[in-house]
């Protein structure tokens, strides 16, 4: 038997219109998998807000001729390691460098990291991408 449970909901006519739009722009197949994706992401918006555990992406992009930069921004991932993953580097040209930095753990933790290593002279952007551990996604 199957776990899917149909709905239905009362919308103004505009608000479906917009709908359709965004289910359309997205390239949906229907609008269902677009719903659950939305409560999906507002369930991961709620984890973060409730300081939970969560997974995320650090993308930075830096000078790595910053003098100190690469011993300083080594030296954050030691001190927090129980929190990284993993990390890709990638030269981009002769003087800049991207890093990708994969975490789990507490959401406040996470934020702070991300708001330190962008705070390292010498790095230019950081973009911090939340996600979840999934757990209470199914």
């Amino acid at each position: 038997m199957s776990n899917l449970v149909r709905c239905s909901l009362s919308i103004e006519k505009s608000l479906f219109d917009q709908l359709e739009r965004l289910v359309t722009e997205a390239g949906y197949e229907n609008r269902s998998e677009f719903v659950r994706d939305l409560i999906r992401n507002h369930l991961v918006r709620e984890e973060w807000e409730a300081n939970e555990e969560a997974l995320a992406t650090i993308t930075m992009v830096y000078d790595h001729e910053t003098r100190n930069l690469e011993r300083n921004l080594t030296h954050m991932q030691h001190d927090h390691h129980d929190l990284f993953l993993a990390t890709t580097h990638v030269h981009l040209d002769a003087h800049l460098c991207a890093e990708m930095i994969m975490l789990k753990g507490n959401a406040n933790e996470i934020r702070h990291i991300a708001s330190a290593l962008g705070k390292q002279k010498g790095v230019l952007h950081t973009s911090l991408s939340i996600s979840s551990t999934g757990k209470k996604l199914k």
